[in-house]
């Protein structure tokens, strides 16, 4: 595989691109399970850009192959608490006949960087590869320490990434009190005299789920009461019709209120669409904070036209806000009904924190250096990061991957999504915030 490799004296803003593009050439699907691809070529990579610019970077395997970076660069006070960067390497698999540009490209056309991973998340990988060369090569150090992770399998629940490194390497993150990483900081365009910036400080939490039903098999020609396909399909019917209650969190609400001020009318909860509608490309992300999800994402049954299975399987991707775990459950024991077994296959919890301290100033501040009609918000992600892991060594976590977006991008819509693409300025855009935020925190 050819590579472009930055040359070493040029800024960060001007080699963003070129690692933005090196990195999603690099194909790091992953499928699930220990089944993943280039994770290693994709360390040896960051690892290489770290050294050449002075950093001693460990590649660490959790599984042969499964390879995550992590780095300490020395602050000017190392005393103070540290803090971590920490950004995922692998990417979701993608279908490259779906795709307008290949998957795997790096094509840069209509002022974006097409592929994989563009914003989920070699987008945040590339943005503090290019600050740190550019401050390590220029002498500027932080003003401490910062830790840098690139990690493996956050796709799959970082069971192999970060979740192997805070288990039996938890001295790496020594005295790191603050991290940052993905899907937040991006921006919402309310109008030409205000974008809110989206900070994340919640997420909900996971329960990856599989539903079975043990029905009675038999021969397909004949009459079955007891078939576990049609048992199983009418409980997975009733989930994924089901909308949950709505129940305001400390940050949605929030969020709602900053979203009210800025609209200059007031938002009822219980009744969203009107105000969804006006969100865009966000609209997706708000939606699902307002309340626990369960969606239906895989079926499994039989190996035969003309034989009824004895068993059937449905998985189920749920997500339950902060504080309502227990009332989850209930609902989805409810809905199912005594019949369908429920195991998890994956589960993690809930975060939340306030949107204050020292280290949301810096957020706040460095944004509006680079956009005057900036505005930071905080907000909840309604999926999850490797933030989960990182919170069980008491790091408080947030989510702030600076980007500043065109109004009619659909950014929640560039996850896992087919076209996933990032804007060329959105980078270099991210790459001056970040170098400012260090400055300041």
């Amino acid at each position: 595989m050819s590579q472009s490799s930055p040359a070493p004296e040029r800024r960060g803003e001007d080699e963003v691109v070129d690692l933005c593009r090196d990195l999603i050439r690099i194909d790091t699907s992953n499928f699930g399970g220990n089944d993943s691809r280039g994770e290693r070529a994709a360390a040896e990579y960051v690892a290489s850009m770290l050294a050449e610019a002075g950093v001693e970077p460990q590649i660490i395997e959790s599984e042969r192959g499964r390879a995550s970076v992590v780095a300490r660069v020395e602050g000017e006070d190392s005393s103070r608490p540290g803090l971590l960067i920490h950004g995922h390497t692998d990417v979701v698999p993608a279908n490259a006949e779906d795709w307008t540009h290949h998957p795997f490209s790096g094509e840069i056309a209509d002022g974006c960087v097409w592929g994989r991973g563009a914003v989920d998340m070699k987008d945040m990988d590339a943005m503090t590869l290019a600050v740190m060369r550019d401050r390590l090569r220029s002498g500027r150090r932080p003003p401490r320490d910062v830790v840098l992770a690139f990690l493996a399998d956050e796709e799959a629940g970082g069971i192999y990434g970060a979740r192997y490194l805070v288990d039996n390497h938890p001295h790496l993150f020594e005295g790191v009190t603050e991290a940052i990483g993905e899907v937040g900081g991006f921006s919402f365009t309310v109008n030409e005299d205000l974008r809110l910036y989206l900070i994340e400080t919640a997420q909900k939490g996971m329960h990856w789920m599989r539903l079975t039903v043990d029905g009675t098999a038999g021969h397909g020609s004949m009459t079955n009461d007891d078939n576990a396909i049609t048992e199983l399909c009418e409980a997975v019917g009733r989930l994924g019709r089901h909308r949950f209650p709505v129940r305001v969190t400390k940050t949605v609400r929030s969020f709602l209120d900053e979203l009210s001020d800025a609209l200059g009318t007031e938002l009822d909860p219980e009744d969203m669409d009107e105000t969804l509608a006006k969100l865009g490309g966000i609209a997706k992300i708000i939606g699902a904070t307002l309340q626990n999800t369960a969606a239906p994402t895989q079926l499994g049954a039989g190996y035969k036209v003309n034989v009824i299975p004895g068993q059937a399987t449905a998985h189920v991707d749920g997500r339950f806000l902060p504080g309502h775990e227990e009332e989850f459950l209930a609902d989805l024991d409810r809905l199912l009904g005594p019949r369908v077994r429920r195991e998890d296959v994956h589960a993690d919890k809930a975060l939340e924190t306030s949107f204050d301290g020292a280290l949301v100033d810096a957020m706040q501040s460095s944004l509006r250096a680079e956009d005057p009609v900036a505005r930071a918000v905080p907000y909840m992600l309604s999926g999850g990061t490797d933030a989960k892991s990182f919170d069980d060594l008491g790091i408080r976590c947030f989510g702030f991957a600076p980007l500043k977006l065109p109004p009619e991008l659909d950014f929640a819509g560039m996850f896992h999504g087919v076209d996933e693409r990032v804007p060329v300025e959105g980078l270099k855009f991210g790459v001056r915030v970040l170098d400012r935020f260090l400055d300041q925190c």
